[in-house]
């Protein structure tokens, strides 16, 4: 749960919270609902369990990571209390030596609590930790991000994370199920800094896989590169590659070789 990942743009997973349910159409063929399935039987997703024994693990590493937190849940899914939250924001926040990606499709719930957190006092237990409030401002290391599979989703989780606070927020267009449109969103604020720092693109793949439109692709690569926003494509899924899921970039069009990570400003 803490070794290296093979997800290309990111360094470590860390899954205090494993279990989940669907919300749109980028859930439909979850990796994580079939890994966790194969081993613990067909249904087993659905049950969200939180792991605090797993709450130290960014604790014990000593050398900087890009840590990926919860791959195999979503931190703010509605069986998550906020006090666990708050509990992996605590080791977040003792630990800025790692970059911590927090990606969901809650997007509401995660506007919600961090704006109240960054303007009321709060305090609770965890065994022998307290954690303490307010969060004055976003923590430098915590970078937050909303999936974005289509227009639908771009237009419905991107708003809640423009007004979520934060100093890297990031889009994941993956799986990708069609064109996205993201001019409305790329653009600078009063201090000339990108509302969306960076964007995460890639097909689909495993069983059922949908397919992907390169032109997808290379409009969100061209709108980033206008933008001046980081861009990272991953893959391009199974049904483009025809084996594999599509991340050999030697074989891709030479325009769309493109893995940028978010530029932080000191």
């Amino acid at each position: 749960m803490g070794n290296d990942s093979s997800i290309e743009w990111t360094g470590s997973t860390w899954n205090p919270v494993s279990g989940c349910t669907k919300v749109s159409a980028g859930c439909d063929h979850c990796y994580a609902e079939r890994i966790t399935e194969r081993f613990h039987g067909r249904g087993a997703f659905a049950n969200v369990e939180l792991h605090p024994e797993r709450l130290d693990m960014p604790l014990r590493w000593r050398k900087p990571r890009r840590v990926f937190v919860n791959s195999m849940s979503d931190l703010f899914h509605q069986d998550v209390p906020d006090e666990f939250i708050g509990s992996v924001f605590d080791v977040m926040a003792r630990t800025p030596r790692h970059i911590f990606q927090i990606l969901t499709k809650r997007h509401g719930r995660m506007r919600s609590l961090l704006n109240h957190w960054a303007d009321d006092d709060w305090t609770w237990r965890r065994g022998d930790a307290m954690w303490c409030g307010p969060l004055r401002g976003p923590l430098s290391n915590v970078h937050l991000g909303v999936s974005v599979e289509d227009q639908k989703a771009a237009d419905l989780r991107l708003p809640a994370l423009e007004r979520t606070p934060a100093t890297v927020r990031f889009i994941s267009a993956e799986p990708l199920l069609g064109p996205v449109n993201l001019d409305r969103y790329l653009f600078q604020d009063r201090a000339g800094r990108p509302s969306i720092s960076w964007v995460i693109v890639g097909g689909e793949s495993g069983p059922g896989a949908r397919p992907l439109e390169l032109d997808w692709v290379r409009s969100l690569v061209t709108q980033c590169q206008d933008a001046q926003v980081s861009v990272f494509v991953k893959q391009l899924g199974s049904v483009w590659a025809g084996r594999g899921k599509g991340g050999d970039m030697d074989a891709w069009p030479a325009d769309l070789r493109v893995r940028e990570f978010p530029v932080v400003a000191p």
